[in-house]
């Protein structure tokens, strides 16, 4: 195996080696584990190793499955696995140990994957970068100075740097999409209910967060749908259909004519970077030559009322984070046990209001049925991914003067008086001015994908997102799938840390 690049395979790919017997998942599983230990001490993508029981596991593998022998990471939340950490990101979590498999790890097993370990996130996966203090900052291979993006950001950058094929990753607010588009791979968030997230949860976030994948290919996230998606019982919502093969529909690409709208303003009325309006610019015109029709439309949706609801969740699902810490810290949480920011989060959770939470839950329902009224007239939906190229890692960070205010108001119990003053709506327009497209798909519950279309003057990925109507990822299966057969498509061998070869072992 030394002399085989094992970096440069897909899942399938390797899948395939293995079921042909030229290699075995023992020597997959030793191949990854040399590049983790080559390449994460610079990137900080891995935080758990769990090199033992994936030695073990591949022992036992007969290369008789799906995905058999194929080393994948899982992420540090909610994608638990019985006995090993899942600690959120947060040093307030770092005794925990899970008391079972989830059905996401459940379902995985399943293929014949091999888990390599677990990768970072931001605390409780809130951020679109991914620098929690108990961890420090993941960073992204194609520039360690700047992001992988967030919630994902272990994930992707474990993806990109080839370390493995695929990654667990979920997605709340754009937390797969995100880093996908910073890191130049793949990523599509799944309709509402598709895959699992039980046992310990029927929804999470309310049903705005799915479970998926971080993939270099097409085919590796279409065929691991196939594998995972399905009824679960005591799960709080089911799909759309789908009793066809989303592998066979990134294969066959798009036959017919679609009509894609397409819009590069911020829904909330901030600023878009150029390299990421040229991203959109550039699909729009290559899109158009291919006799799709191509069209600039704003969807009927308020972006003020999205970004809101998409915040008062937030606030809720952070302080109900915060009291659940009670058990595992055998007391209260406290200002100390979390970050700051997100202790302001669960102060501003605290403080709203159960008519504040089901007015928002009917902003989202009625942003569905609009967008599904959209969908009646355009076959997808077309964005930037992100309105910003990558940041450079700490430049997100709190100051120092915004550490000390937070500390105030929490300590004299001001936050209502901050709230009344006007903060929230700025607050609003900061935490999502970087990121203002994505929350969309999560609150209507519409599947939609980032695809790597564009590399900065800088030489960094940013995607493009689509949306379709509920249930419709195979259409965005055969988008994908054709489009990464073009020149377009941003070829994960460029970033430095791909190209970086193992010593002969």
């Amino acid at each position: 195996m030394s002399n085989l690049p094992y970096w440069q395979y897909d899942g399938i790919g390797l899948a395939e080696l293995v079921q042909k017997k030229e290699i075995t998942p023992e020597e997959i599983v030793s191949a990854a584990i040399a590049r983790l230990e080559q390449l994460n001490p610079e990137m900080n993508a891995v935080i758990h190793k769990m090199y033992e029981k994936a030695r073990a596991a591949a022992k036992e593998e007969a290369g008789e499955k799906p995905f058999s022998g194929v080393p994948v990471l899982l992420k540090d939340i909610s994608q638990e696995i019985k006995g090993e950490p899942t600690t959120s990101g947060s040093k307030a979590l770092q005794g925990y140990r899970a008391k079972t498999d989830s059905e996401y790890v459940n379902r995985l097993k399943a293929t014949g994957v091999i888990f390599l370990g677990i990768t970072n996130v931001p605390e409780f996966a809130l951020m679109g970068i991914t620098e929690p203090q108990f961890y420090g900052p993941t960073r992204n291979p194609w520039n360690t100075d700047y992001t992988p993006g967030g919630s994902s950001g272990g994930a992707a950058a474990a993806v990109a740097s080839g370390i493995v094929p695929i990654a667990g990753a979920n997605d709340g607010g754009g937390s797969i999409r995100i880093p996908a588009a910073y890191c130049g791979l793949f990523g599509l968030k799944p309709s509402r209910g598709r895959t699992p997230v039980g046992p310990r949860f029927g929804r999470l976030w309310q049903g705005a967060s799915v479970e998926h994948v971080l993939t270099r290919s097409v085919r590796d996230s279409a065929y691991m749908l196939d594998l995972i998606k399905g009824y679960e019982a005591g799960a709080a919502f089911t799909p759309p259909p789908f009793d066809d093969n989303y592998l066979e529909c990134a294969a066959q690409g798009i036959e017919d004519k679609l009509k894609i709208a397409f819009s590069t303003k911020s829904p909330i009325g901030t600023e878009v970077h150029p390299e990421c309006v040229e991203a959109v610019s550039k699909a729009a015109r290559y899109l158009s030559s291919l006799g799709h029709l191509v069209e600039e439309k704003e969807p009927p949706v308020d972006g003020d009322k999205i970004g809101q609801s998409y915040m008062t969740l937030y606030f809720g699902e952070v302080a109900a984070e915060i009291a659940s810490l009670e058990p595992v810290l055998g007391r209260k949480a406290r200002l100390g046990d979390v970050e700051m920011a997100t202790w302001m989060l669960g102060l501003l959770g605290r403080v709203t209001s159960s008519e504040e939470w089901v007015l928002s839950l009917r902003d989202w329902d009625s942003a569905a049925f609009s967008m599904e009224a959209f969908f009646r007239d355009y076959d997808l939906y077309m964005t930037p991914t992100t309105a910003d190229p990558p940041s450079k890692i700490g430049q997100l960070d709190m100051t120092a003067g915004e550490e000390k205010l937070m500390k105030w108001v929490s300590r004299l119990n001001l936050i209502n008086i901050l709230k009344k003053s006007g903060f929230v709506d700025d607050l609003i327009k900061r935490s999502l001015k970087r990121t203002p497209f994505t929350q969309l798909a999560n609150l209507t519950g519409q599947p939609a994908m980032s695809v790597p279309l564009h590399l900065t003057s800088q030489g960094l990925p940013v995607g493009v997102q689509f949306i379709a109507a509920k249930g419709r990822e195979d259409l965005l299966y055969r988008l994908a799938g054709q489009l990464e057969h073009t020149e377009h498509w941003i070829k994960i061998e460029e970033n430095p840390l791909f190209q970086y070869p193992l010593p002969d072992r």
